[in-house]
């Protein structure tokens, strides 16, 4: 049985660990796999149809613990003990529910002291107690309902019997129907950067780079090594040598060298059977939710995948969600008064929330067809997320998934055609 401690707006764990509120999605599963001899039985839920606007739950079955995250910024919004009977809990390192210690009213006032008149819902027949960032459920039967607005204390039960809290919850601000998950905590950083924001820099629709508005850890005005946020802005465009975005970004997470070309089907046929000596590779910067490929021979930026990291995707958890903003220019057919309809350009920004179905029109031509993608590992060769469709826009390559929504977009730098002089 887990011995967690509760802390008001901010975390529920103990020594080793700890789910804090504002904490990214991958970091609550990185802990759940450390801790897999003591947590076990562990679902996600999320909707497939509608990412973006049901939770996403970590929900721990053996432990009667919920992890809700907020849909959007995939960060951790309420932390909820739905059986109380399946963990020990303590508020400033004394227990208030154990085997031995019933979470009644009388033992939630004793730990965690006054507060407000319970708000008795009628409906759901529950009493609930609501500190600033807690909440706590008492059922109460019908034949006890209060008739005067008066709290919990104004109940009378019978032998002196009091009733015990059926759920705990932990959220930020005073209310839990209004909260949010909180920016980012200084304590969940680690070390590394994180990305507020990735804008494509892209000139007569030719995208030239990316420009990164990073989020890090820093020393800001008040105590000494008191560890603050600080925003800083840095730019890594297509060309600039390793050593440049090292120099800009920090290290990667991870280096992955490329194997094998599979695209090299599509190149003429005396290419097929070329092997090159060296491998291009990737720059991972999972926290930035990118990747940037390099020139194995120049050591020169050749590509960029920014990924969206939609439950249902075959990469999910493995980035942060990369919040990008793509200016597109499209011609829009514009009809005028007593003239003919005319085409004008018209800036079209795409971000990582942009839904497919409603920016195709705009994108593609109606008879272009896209190229199916199926991944598959080397241990299971079968893909449970089903097949992504790839769309070429531009310099750029689109993953839809089946729901519409963009799961990646690769932005690569487009060979140079080199005109030979004929004298």
């Amino acid at each position: 049985m887990l011995d967690l401690e509760v802390v008001p707006e901010r975390s529920l764990g103990n020594e080793q660990w700890e789910f804090v509120l504002g904490m990214p999605f991958y970091q609550a599963v990185a802990i759940l796999r450390r801790q897999d001899r003591q947590i076990k039985g562990v679902q996600v839920w999320y909707s497939h149809q509608y990412p973006l606007q049901m939770d996403l739950v970590l929900n721990l079955s053996h432990d009667g613990i919920r992890l809700v995250f907020d849909p959007v910024s995939q960060r951790l919004k309420i932390i909820e003990v739905n059986n109380m009977s399946k963990v020990k809990l303590k508020y400033c390192g004394v227990h208030f529910n154990s085997p031995q210690v019933q979470p009644t009213i009388e033992q939630v006032d004793q730990s965690f002291g006054a507060t407000h008149p319970g708000v008795y819902n009628s409906e759901k027949q529950l009493f609930v107690l609501n500190f600033r960032g807690l909440s706590f459920d008492f059922p109460i039967e019908s034949k006890f309902e209060p008739k005067y607005a008066h709290g919990l204390g104004s109940l009378q039960f019978p032998n002196g019997s009091s009733p015990v809290v059926s759920r705990m919850c932990l959220y930020t601000g005073s209310s839990m129907v209004d909260t949010k998950p909180p920016p980012l905590p200084v304590l969940c950083f680690h070390g590394n950067c994180f990305a507020d924001c990735i804008e494509v820099l892209r000139d007569h629709n030719v995208t030239k780079g990316l420009k990164f508005i990073l989020i890090t850890e820093g020393n800001g005005p008040g105590k000494v090594l008191d560890p603050k946020k600080k925003v800083v802005e840095r730019i890594v465009r297509f060309g600039d040598s390793s050593q440049d975005v090292v120099t800009a970004l920090g290290s990667p997470c991870k280096v992955f060298y490329k194997a094998d070309d599979k695209m090299k089907i599509h190149s003429p046929a005396s290419r097929h059977h070329l092997r090159s000596p060296s491998s291009d590779y990737f720059y991972n910067y999972f926290t930035l939710g990118i990747d940037i490929l390099f020139d194995a021979s120049t050591h020169k930026v050749r590509k960029f995948i920014l990924h969206s990291n939609y439950p249902g995707h075959y990469n999910f958890n493995m980035y942060c969600r990369c919040e990008f903003k793509i200016p597109v220019c499209v011609e829009v057919t514009k009809s005028k008064k007593k003239k003919k309809s005319q085409t004008e350009d018209e800036e079209v920004i795409i971000t990582s929330y942009s839904k497919w179905d409603t920016i195709q029109d705009f994108l593609i031509k109606p008879e272009q067809q896209p190229v199916i993608l199926n991944r598959s590992s080397s241990t299971n060769t079968s893909n449970p997320f089903g097949s992504t469709f790839c769309f070429s826009v531009q310099d750029m390559i689109f993953e839809v998934m089946q729901n519409q929504h963009v799961a990646s977009v690769t932005i690569y730098q487009p060979k140079v055609k080199v005109k030979l002089d004929p004298s």
